[in-house]
């Protein structure tokens, strides 16, 4: 099966919001086996939109829209695609008491062109909106398959997995198994963990293998398909073996997990504490961590000490360790990761400093940063960052580096 995802709105032209919605997508079919050719986006203008139908009815048998179903007089999709169809327009019955509930629990008055959003094409199966109002629709229309989703993504992502996606499956009807795998690495490039890879890429067939670069990791997804999911998992892990035996150096975790969660997920295997000392980081690290349930058993806390002389106040720094090697220094970043540590009594204390930017400092480029990490009655460690990127880019990874380094010394012990 081959789709197009057709994202309606002018909202979207005019960049006011992002097309969010044909991201999500795109990862739900792959996953499923629909090949993703176009991505189309199309203000809200029937004509405009009805050439975009045409056009992707040339080129894919599903068809997916995003967008304009709502109550006023701009959300136009369903009318043309209803229109283009030759069918009806009729009123769902479900969903127009969901909408009739909704106003009666608020004590709002319901406007007319509210029922307009209980309005579907006929002959098609609806699909619940359990987080709005306009349901969504999914058309057989002999060759070619429609399917129309609201554009909220609160709404739009809950609806396709619960029945856009098993619509879908349902009738491609596969007797294959489609399995995938996604390997998360940091400290390398996409371009040279593609080039370590490249033999295994240019010669893949089943499982495929697709490396992707986002926020400063690379992803690797990895895909089989078989009629047993038994043995396509099978195959996903032999290639996962030959991956990780040119890559593996890289390599920290599957699917959705992050750098900071392996990071408190080992902390708590080897029952550990840890406190920081921030200074470029200005308490990213610490946020980040206690972003995740069940921090407070690891983090017993830390300081956010930017300025000089809160290093030496907070965190014990010597004044002639800062005069003589400044505070962008090897010998800085271990005081603050040795003082933090000792201070309130943790196994494990991390320091960040460093200059962010865009200016240098100290003599030190923008990206210049040392990360100190501190294990009780054993030698303190440094790491010096080269990053080039903007302040916020180099904060942010600064901190995805303490994570990374931190998970390797653990690893060893």
């Amino acid at each position: 099966m081959n789709a197009e995802i057709i994202a309606v709105g002018t909202e979207l032209l005019l960049g006011q919001i992002a097309n969010t919605n044909a991201q999500f997508l795109s990862a739900q079919l792959a996953e499923i086996g629909v090949n993703i050719y176009h991505h189309t986006v199309v203000g809200d203008n029937p004509a405009r939109l009805k050439k975009a139908i045409v056009q992707a009815e040339e080129r894919a048998n599903l068809i997916i829209f995003t967008g304009g179903l709502g109550p006023t007089k701009d959300d136009l999709t369903k009318e043309t695609i209803a229109q283009h169809l030759g069918k009806q327009l009729i009123i769902d019955e479900i969903a127009m008491q969901t909408i009739l509930d909704y106003f009666d629990k608020t004590g709002r008055v319901m406007t007319a062109n509210n029922k307009k959003q209980a309005l579907v094409i006929e002959g098609g199966n609806v699909l619940p909106n359990e987080h709005g109002m306009a349901p969504g629709m999914f058309i057989n229309a002999g060759s070619t398959y429609f399917m129309l989703l609201p554009g909220p993504p609160h709404e739009m992502q809950p609806m396709f997995r619960n029945y856009g996606r098993p619509a879908i499956e349902a009738e491609m009807g596969a007797t294959e198994k489609i399995e995938s795998l996604v390997l998360r690495y940091f400290g390398i490039g996409e371009a040279e963990l593609a080039e370590k890879l490249s033999d295994i890429i240019d010669e893949q067939t089943n499982p495929t293998v697709a490396p992707l670069a986002g926020d400063g990791e690379v992803t690797l997804r990895i895909t089989a398909r078989h009629r047993q999911g038994s043995v396509a998992r099978s195959m996903i892990k032999e290639m996962e073996e030959k991956v990780n035996l040119l890559v593996g150096e890289y390599f920290y975790g599957y699917d959705e997990t992050s750098l900071m969660r392996e990071l408190l997920k080992t902390l708590e295997e080897k029952k550990l504490t840890i406190a920081a000392a921030e200074s470029l980081t200005g308490g990213l690290f610490q946020s980040e961590m206690t972003a995740v349930v069940g921090v407070s058993t690891m983090l017993i806390g830390g300081v956010v000490c930017y300025s000089n002389q809160s290093k030496m106040t907070l965190c014990n720094v010597k004044e002639e360790t800062i005069n003589k090697y400044g505070v962008v220094s090897e010998q800085c970043a271990i005081e603050l990761a040795e003082n933090i540590r000792s201070m309130l009594g943790t196994d494990i204390g991390i320091s960040f400093t460093g200059a962010a930017g865009p200016d240098s400092l100290e003599g030190n480029p923008a990206g210049t940063v040392w990360i100190g990490i501190s294990f009780k009655n054993q030698q303190p460690k440094s790491y010096l960052l080269k990053l080039a990127g903007s302040r916020n880019g180099n904060r942010k990874r600064s901190v995805k580096y303490g994570c990374y380094y931190l998970l390797q010394e653990l690893q060893q012990r």
